[in-house]
């Protein structure tokens, strides 16, 4: 397959699916953390290429719920907000066969349409909350692989990530943005394999 992996500087989804034989490219405004296939820059530069498969990966700044609440209270904030949901409406339409576009829980899901599936990374081996919701075009939703159970604290489910009150373990950094947008490997690798056996498929 052809897959294009837009809006990922860790290269983590390219190379699940590079390891796997097929084509992938990766494409970023920020240059690639991982050598590999890479174009930096704008997506939308590549979007009407011959591409089998894209996973889009839109900045969330904007768009999750933990930070719609300033834009009432920084100006031009809600702007930015219409701006970012443009962009996401441009990579659903765009004239790719397949397509997945992931974001956590915001306005996507009340602006354009409920998510097709929301997925966990202790679904796929990793001792770790993050609910991650997936917008899906001629796609299966992603099956489980492992399933890693939770810590038990006062009867409420808590993985290694959390603390006991269920805040992120991650203390603020200059790149804590950075390390909780990457996606987690496990579910790269259900990606790769799970969609990457769909060509020529009828669904």
């Amino acid at each position: 397959m052809r897959v294009l992996v837009a809006c990922e500087y860790s290269g983590t989804v390219r190379d699940a699916f590079r390891a796997r034989g097929h084509y992938a490219m990766s494409c970023d405004l920020l240059p690639t953390e991982a050598d590999g296939l890479h174009y930096q820059g704008d997506v939308r530069n590549l979007i009407h290429g011959d591409w089998d498969l894209m996973i889009a990966h839109p900045p969330c700044t904007y768009l999750c719920s933990s930070g719609l609440h300033w834009n009432k209270r920084v100006p031009g904030r809600a702007e930015l907000t219409e701006q970012a949901l443009d962009f996401v409406r441009e990579l659903l339409d765009a004239p790719i066969p397949r397509i997945a576009l992931e974001n956590p829980i915001g306005c996507i899901g009340t602006r354009i349409r409920k998510a097709d599936q929301t997925v966990q990374p202790w679904q796929f081996g990793h001792d770790a909350s993050k609910a991650t919701c997936l917008w899906l075009k001629n796609l299966p939703p992603l099956v489980p692989t492992s399933i890693v159970e939770p810590r038990l604290v006062n009867g409420k489910k808590r993985w290694g990530n959390q603390t006991d009150s269920g805040q992120n373990r991650l203390p603020p950094s200059a790149d804590r943005w950075k390390i909780r947008s990457e996606t987690y490997t496990g579910i790269a690798e259900a990606m790769a394999d799970q969609w990457g056996q769909l060509e020529g498929s009828t669904l």
